[in-house]
């Protein structure tokens, strides 16, 4: 049996309290020194919460209104801070944490100035210039996945790439991602893909965290894997807010796990959304071609030249017959107005023939007469002669020809030879 409970029985808000007064009393305001790790400035009210830790502990703190603060100063996980405030008690969970109203930069924490002093080497090295990253494959047939098997990034991009795309296939190499021995493991894995050939693209991928969580992907092996590798590299490391080195030296940076997934299968997924688009619009095509035919031979179907084709048949027997018959009719009666119109012109031949021929012998006689009268040759038998000259070329002057020339005269009934013995002038031809 339970004893009785002695002195002063507490209540937990009562304790809470009374814990809360004790710590004010105990730690008036003061100055704290730590390395913010976790991060988190409220959208609405502007309020801040983080981490302080140092190499042993860490504790809570909030900053009312202090994001414009934190934003100024660039303040954020890896910065060493000096805060000013008050150690209380948020009573609703009961966990003691500084109520922050000051805070000054002190330097950067060890971390970050690690991060800082790498990303500064290896940038000199040329492992971060543009011009050495290579476009994502816009089809790639595997995408290859380096990150925790248990980890919600893993959930999120295969929820996301199997949304897009159903089907992609995924080869998932399972590494640590947080831990010491998460830098070897990646990098490993980075190269077993590659050695592999086992995808067309890589997307190293965790979920969000402070920078001593997220450390591992600034580890110089993993960016030296990345820079190296063959095959594309994602980085989809934390959040969108999140920087590592292997973000610098991958080929390409997604925000988020999510993001990454929608840009390995953006072009794939518009490719088979065109191609199931067009597929529908054959398909409906082909439906609407289908419904026309079926339509079309409904019709047919009613027309009488299918359903009785015998009436056709006898229609077209019926119509031969009928020209066949006027075809018969109209020989005889066209070869009778032949032979009748034949007979007429023979009639009106017989009539006009000796009139026209009588008018074309006078016509005849005519011509004859007048060549008659034109013939050479009948001026020659009135007494005339034609002179030529030895070439055959007619007299027409004296001056044709010269004295001791050999002519010929041609005369109405013969020829004679004659020879020029002298050429009298002009005027002395009435000699």
């Amino acid at each position: 049996m339970a004893a009785t409970p002695p002195g002063k029985i507490y209540g937990v808000s009562e304790l809470t309290r009374h814990i809360k007064h004790v710590l004010g009393q105990a730690f008036p305001p003061f100055w704290l020194r730590g390395e913010i790790s976790e991060c988190r400035i409220h959208s609405n009210s502007s309020h801040v919460y983080f981490t302080l830790k140092d190499s042993g502990a860490q504790i809570s703190a909030v900053f009312f209104r202090g994001g414009r603060i934190f934003q100024d100063l660039r303040l954020g996980p890896g910065v060493e801070v000096d805060v000013y405030g008050q150690l209380t008690v948020y009573e609703p969970n009961g966990n003691y944490q500084v109520l922050v109203s000051n805070i000054n930069v002190h330097g950067l924490g060890d971390l970050h100035r690690r991060f800082e002093e790498m990303k500064q080497r290896l940038q000199a090295e040329g492992l971060f210039d543009p011009q050495r990253k290579r476009s994502i494959p816009p089809m790639p047939n595997c995408v290859g996945v380096i990150t925790s098997r248990d980890g919600a990034a893993l959930q999120d991009f295969l929820n996301v790439l199997h949304r897009r795309f159903a089907g992609m296939r995924v080869r998932i190499a399972p590494t640590l991602v947080q831990g010491s021995d998460a830098a070897r493991q990646i990098a490993a894995a980075i190269a077993y893909l590659n050695n592999t050939a086992a995808c067309d693209v890589i997307v190293v991928t965790r979920g969000g965290g402070g920078l001593e969580d997220l450390w591992p992907f600034n580890e110089e092996a993993v960016a030296r894997a990345v820079a190296g590798s063959a095959i594309p590299v994602i980085s989809a490391v934390g959040h969108e807010r999140d920087f590592t080195i292997c973000d610098f030296a991958a080929d390409h940076r997604s925000a988020t796990p999510s993001v990454a997934a929608e840009q390995v299968v953006e072009a794939k997924a518009r490719l088979h959304e065109r191609i199931v688009h067009a597929r529908q619009r054959l398909r409906n095509a082909l439906l609407l071609r289908l419904a026309n035919l079926r339509q079309r031979q409904v019709q047919a179907a009613a027309c009488p030249l299918f359903s009785r084709p015998e009436e056709l048949f006898n229609r077209r027997a019926q119509q031969l017959d009928y020209l066949v018959q006027r075809l018969a009719q109209a020989i005889p009666r066209q070869a009778e107005q032949a032979a009748l119109r034949t007979q007429a012109v023979a009639n009106r031949l017989a009539r006009t023939m000796p009139a026209i021929l009588q008018a074309r012998q006078a016509r005849l006689e005519n011509a004859r007469r007048a060549l008659h009268a034109l013939n050479p040759t009948a001026v020659l038998t009135r007494g005339y002669s034609i002179l030529l000259t030895e070439n055959g070329r007619a007299i027409r002057s004296a001056k044709d020809t010269s004295a001791d020339a050999d002519l010929l005269a041609l005369l109405g009934n013969g020829k004679l030879n004659v020879k020029v013995t002298k050429i009298i002038p002009k005027e002395n031809n009435h000699d």
